[in-house]
């Protein structure tokens, strides 16, 4: 891209036909993930050549600035996944020893906004985050001692623990990887975006199962 139009990519092409707010997988160069970007950041990377392959299928062709010499106009086309160059000495190591922080969203949706206690899928706002060992006995608010819960549950458990309370857990909860807490964050996950992080989850991740069923209805919405 020439100078002379290097800060004029801005226009979505078509933008009615486009969803601005789809986010962008980055991953580095060997394809782990490492973060969702909007396309103001993917069009950023590409433009200053930092983006070294893409995968996915093209989500934005983003129309820049008219070359002043040439008469030219620059055409960024985005992918839904883009590898690219660079990050943060000590990144690797991070990111193997990470501990992703603790929200209710990003819990419900590990749990699948199910309640571990009764096994009914509810809506978010209908639940809770309950301490499996409460904080009353020492428990801690680690990924490890938290699960979703309605709030029906949650009451009758009230300061026990299941044990204590003669309530069972329908699945034993567990500390998100990073790949998974790139799943976990995503606002809306693409089915080659979704394909592409399933990839990374470890073997033996619970969300495996969860997540193959919700690909297979992206693939065949009407099964």
């Amino acid at each position: 891209m020439d100078k002379a139009e290097q800060h004029s990519v801005r226009r979505p092409m078509d933008s009615a036909r486009f969803d601005l707010n789809q986010q962008v997988l980055r991953t580095d160069l060997s394809g782990m993930p490492i973060e969702w970007i909007d396309y103001r950041d993917a069009v950023r990377l590409y433009h200053t050549e930092q983006v070294a392959y893409t995968c996915g299928e093209p989500l934005y062709k983003v129309h820049g600035g008219v070359n002043a010499i040439t008469g030219d106009r620059s055409v960024i086309e985005v992918n839904s996944i883009i590898a690219t160059t660079g990050h943060q000495l000590g990144y690797d190591d991070k990111r193997r020893n990470y501990t992703p922080p603790l929200n209710n969203r990003t819990l419900f949706r590990r749990d699948a906004n199910v309640c571990m206690y009764c096994g009914i899928r509810f809506m978010s706002r209908d639940l809770t985050r309950d301490h499996i060992t409460p904080l009353s006995q020492n428990g801690r608010d680690i990924w490890q001692n938290v699960v979703a819960a309605c709030k029906r549950c949650n009451n009758h458990k009230g300061g026990c623990t299941p044990e204590q309370s003669g309530m069972e857990l329908v699945a034993v909860p567990f500390v998100p990887t990073y790949a998974e807490y790139i799943y976990l964050k995503g606002r809306r996950v693409l089915a080659d975006q979704m394909k592409f992080l399933l990839a990374h989850f470890p073997r033996k991740s619970p969300l495996h199962e969860r997540l193959r069923s919700d690909f297979g209805r992206m693939i065949h919405p009407s099964s």
